[in-house]
């Protein structure tokens, strides 16, 4: 007799009967397929269907208590529902099962899928609760073990001190105290760190400084103060900038490293931490421009103070912002009259982007020129925003421009 294999089944019914006397399993088989022969023709017969594998193998539960056997009927089936329906309402057609009379009834014609569904979804919940129990947050930690491994392979050495891979071929160079530094200013996205390793000052950044522009990034405790001595001692260094009081460079999150760096100041207007109590700061009531000048020459126009213009404060938080978010990125957004973003491309592409969209404002991480300001005046861009200025420039009226220490 052939048999429908488990995968195959799509429905099982299931048959409870009562029989008035004792009767065996051999005995109810022989009545469900003896007394539905012929009920629904040749192509429904329980026979037939069972040799080309559409209902599986009968299988009988049952028992005899004080002279009557009751018990369940299980049959599989591949057919559809309807069909499956039919062999139910035949088998209850049954009335005797050997020498006995019997009454039989569907309790139920289950949807094996359904069944399956449902055990698939408590048993994924059983292996979600399984992974969180063996602790999944492991592979968040494996990840990042993974990332700060690749981060420490980019430290170079450069003669003979860690540097980050972007000091060979970059104009500017971070000074930190010691690898960590590096590591960290990596982790941050910054490759043109290299460092000093000890309190003398290495041959190299001596040499550096007399090629490229220097921004001395240090620890914000006496340490950094007497680096700082040492530095401007035997370097030609062109800016500060400072961890906050009692931090070193290497513990800061990537919002306090772009942070201290954006609010550098020159060499010689840098004070010590220690004298302070707070980062290096100039004697002058504005922060001055951070950008290098020829000769050595500090560029006195200054962009208008914000206290002159009409911004209320939920226009100079979202300037804020998005100055922030684009540090490092070389991008530039436009923003229309409400504030609303309306474009956003790389820098390289900002001029192309001005003369085909009509913004209120401009941000970008670069430096102001006296050609960029033109053109906006030009193209009817009222807030001009950038990382610094560089060089002399003309503020006209129609155009405020300013730097993010001026937000």
């Amino acid at each position: 007799m052939g048999k429908l294999a488990q995968a195959t089944s799509k429905y099982t019914i299931y048959a409870h009967f009562k029989a008035d006397g004792t009767v065996e399993k051999p005995d109810i088989i022989g009545a469900v397929f003896g007394q539905t022969e012929g009920l629904l023709g040749q192509d429904m017969d329980l026979r037939e269907l069972q040799k080309t594998g559409r209902v599986g193998r009968i299988d009988v539960d049952s028992k005899t208590i004080t002279g009557k056997t009751s018990g369940y009927i299980i049959i599989p089936s591949s057919l559809d529902a309807s069909e499956t329906a039919l062999i139910g309402a035949c088998v209850e057609t049954i009335e005797r099962v050997g020498p006995c009379s019997a009454k039989i009834n569907i309790e139920k014609i289950e949807d094996v899928r359904v069944s399956k569904r449902q055990y698939i979804v408590n048993r994924a919940k059983e292996l979600l609760e399984a992974m969180f129990d063996q602790g999944s947050m492991e592979i968040q930690e494996i990840t990042e073990q993974i990332k700060e491994s690749v981060r420490k392979s980019e430290v170079i050495n450069f003669k003979g001190v860690s540097a980050g891979p972007g000091v060979k071929n970059s104009d500017e160079i971070i000074v930190v105290e010691g690898r960590a530094d590096v590591v960290n200013l990596l982790r941050c996205g910054i490759k043109n760190a290299i460092a000093m390793e000890g309190t003398s000052v290495p041959p190299v950044i001596a040499e550096l400084s007399k090629q490229k522009e220097i921004t001395v990034f240090l620890d914000g405790d006496r340490g950094g103060d007497l680096n700082l001595k040492e530095l401007k001692a035997t370097c030609e260094i062109d800016f500060v900038a400072s961890a906050p009081s009692g931090k070193e460079v290497e513990e800061l999150t990537k919002k306090e490293v772009f942070k201290a760096i954006r609010e550098k100041v020159p060499a010689d207007q840098a004070t010590l931490v220690s004298e302070n109590n707070s980062k290096p700061k100039t004697n002058y009531k504005e922060r001055p421009n951070n950008n290098r000048q020829p000769n050595n020459t500090r560029d006195q126009t200054q962009a208008k103070p914000l206290a002159k213009l009409k911004l209320d404060p939920r226009r100079t938080e979202i300037y804020k912002e998005i100055s922030e978010s684009l540090v490092g990125t070389r991008a530039a957004i436009f923003l229309d009259e409400l504030g609303g973003v309306i474009g956003k491309v790389p820098v390289a592409q900002m001029f192309n982007a001005l003369k085909q969209i009509d913004a209120e404002t401009l941000i970008f991480d670069g430096e102001i020129d006296q050609k960029l300001i033109n053109f906006c005046e030009q193209r009817s861009v009222k807030y001009l925003i950038g990382s610094r200025i560089g060089g002399r420039v003309r503020f006209p009226d129609a155009v405020t421009v300013l730097t993010p220490n001026k937000l």
